[in-house]
């Protein structure tokens, strides 16, 4: 037989007092009374204060504390909210967390008051275990001289060609292992592996260290390679121009700052497509004839036959190719507007301010922009909000983008993705490969694949698929 949770404090204060004294018994009786009251104050006095003096300020749905009680479906309970309040708050015991989806407070945030939100230290210290100084968990001077330096590489012809032949070779890698499956008539597994498994504080940090040694061992490595003099010295990647950078300043970019930024890059290019590709694949699993209807536009732009190799369709998978890949576009970008790589994102605010919906910001809130439910939101997306419907981007067969406050997989203003399109070519390279030579289909065609609430939008017990040669 279960007891409710709740009873065990009782049944142990019952236990002591058959052994201790009832004058002792009582005394710690009222102690652990008076530290529950206080500990029912600290949480709801702020929230009736705020809920009766609302001056103005967002629409309070809650203490911090209902977050614990949703937190296995969080975002789907910040998209109910939403949907009656599109800027709300929850209220902790110091501060209110500010949660908003509408499309002009997001631009207003992030670029028009940029100044006034930054990460903050909350934001901060949940990710500097992980990204130390990185761009990611930095403000001001530091994240302004990563952001300079990062986006001349990612503006450069180097990158996109080098990365291009990469991602299409590692895309007929993984069509031949898939080819392998598919003959076998086996099922896989279509969540990509993460590189972490982030668990209990101890093995964090043990999976940290194990990180750190990978991540210096690639600096040295680099560092020795560029003191060649056989070799050229040019600025060919990421860590090259913050390498070059590091001596002329070697007491403030350390080793470990190094390290900060390059694992930043690292993470930033592989889980949030990786995670982005896993949904990807599930939507075509629903949407069978918007699978085909991609497979056909493939063949088309690629110009590739039934008898075309998986090498051969690499060559054929050229820039000019995947330009004419409209559909293929829109259907990621679908994708990321219902299943956002980072579905809430948090900041901080510097000072007092007022929203343009005319709602107070106070000192030290913590201001969130949640593309999550903002791409189940009927007042931005229209009533069809929650279809999956690739068409939405298109006008006349061409690929047509949003506005970044309204489609907030990137961000928008200063702090936008700078690798956003990269991440798009490498995402359509590899849904090109496998949607030319497969079909794919769930393994059980009722289930309802969820995410686990995390930083990024992980798939909670992966996808599980079969895979059928096309030709």
């Amino acid at each position: 037989m279960k007891f409710p949770l709740l009873l065990f404090p009782t049944i142990t204060l019952l236990l002591t007092s058959l052994i201790i004294s009832p004058p002792i018994t009582l005394a710690i009786i009222g102690v652990v009374a008076s530290l529950f009251l206080v500990l029912l104050a600290l949480v709801f006095l702020p929230y009736f204060t705020e809920l009766i003096l609302s001056d103005h300020r967002p629409p309070v749905v809650g203490p911090i504390t209902h977050q614990l009680i949703h937190f296995h479906k969080l975002y789907d309970y910040m998209t109910s909210l939403a949907k009656t309040h599109p800027t709300f708050r929850f209220i902790t015991p110091s501060h209110s967390e500010v949660y908003t989806a509408d499309p002009v407070n997001v631009e207003y945030i992030l670029k028009t008051n940029f100044a006034n939100y930054n990460k903050g230290e909350y934001n901060i210290g949940i990710m500097s275990d992980l990204f130390g100084d990185g761009i990611f968990t930095v403000d001001g001077d530091k994240w302004r001289h990563q952001r300079k330096l990062a986006s001349f590489e990612f503006s450069t012809r180097n990158l996109r060609d080098f990365s291009s032949v990469v991602f299409r070779s590692n895309g007929a890698k993984l069509a031949k292992k898939i080819s392998l499956l598919a003959a076998a008539g086996e099922t896989m597994n279509l969540q990509v592996k993460r590189y972490f498994s982030i668990g209990p504080e101890a093995e964090l940090k043990k999976t940290i260290r194990m990180v750190d040694e990978f991540v210096y061992e690639l600096i040295r490595n680099k560092r020795e390679q560029m003191k060649d003099a056989n070799l050229h010295r040019d600025k060919e990647d990421i860590l090259s121009r913050f390498l070059i950078e590091s001596e002329n300043d070697p007491e403030n970019m350390t080793d470990k700052y190094l390290r900060d930024i390059t694992l930043s890059f690292v993470i930033a290019g592989k889980d949030t497509s990786a995670n982005t590709l896993a949904w990807f694949f599930y939507m075509l699993c629903k949407h069978p004839l918007i699978q085909q209807k991609i497979a056909d536009e493939v063949k088309t732009a690629t110009e590739a036959d039934d008898d075309t190799s998986m090498d051969e369709f690499g060559v054929k998978l050229t820039e000019a190719a995947l330009e004419k890949m409209h559909y293929l576009h829109a259907a990621l970008s679908e994708t990321l507007r219902l299943y956002p790589a980072v579905p809430l994102d948090g900041k901080s605010a510097v000072k007092d301010d007022v929203l343009p919906d005319g709602l107070k910001i106070k000192k030290g809130d913590g201001v969130a922009f949640i593309p999550y439910p903002m791409g189940r939101m009927t007042y931005i997306w229209g009533d069809d909000a929650e279809e999956f419907r690739p068409e939405r981007w298109l006008n006349n067969g061409v690929f047509q983008p949003e506005s970044p406050f309204k489609f907030t997989a990137f961000q928008g203003g200063p702090r936008i993705c700078l690798g956003k399109e990269f991440a798009y070519r490498q995402m359509k390279i590899l849904a090109a490969f496998l949607v030319y030579f497969y079909k794919f289909k769930l393994v059980d065609e009722s289930e309802e694949v969820t995410y686990r609430t995390m930083f990024t939008l992980h798939m909670d017990k992966g996808l599980n698929v079969y895979a059928f040669k096309r030709f």
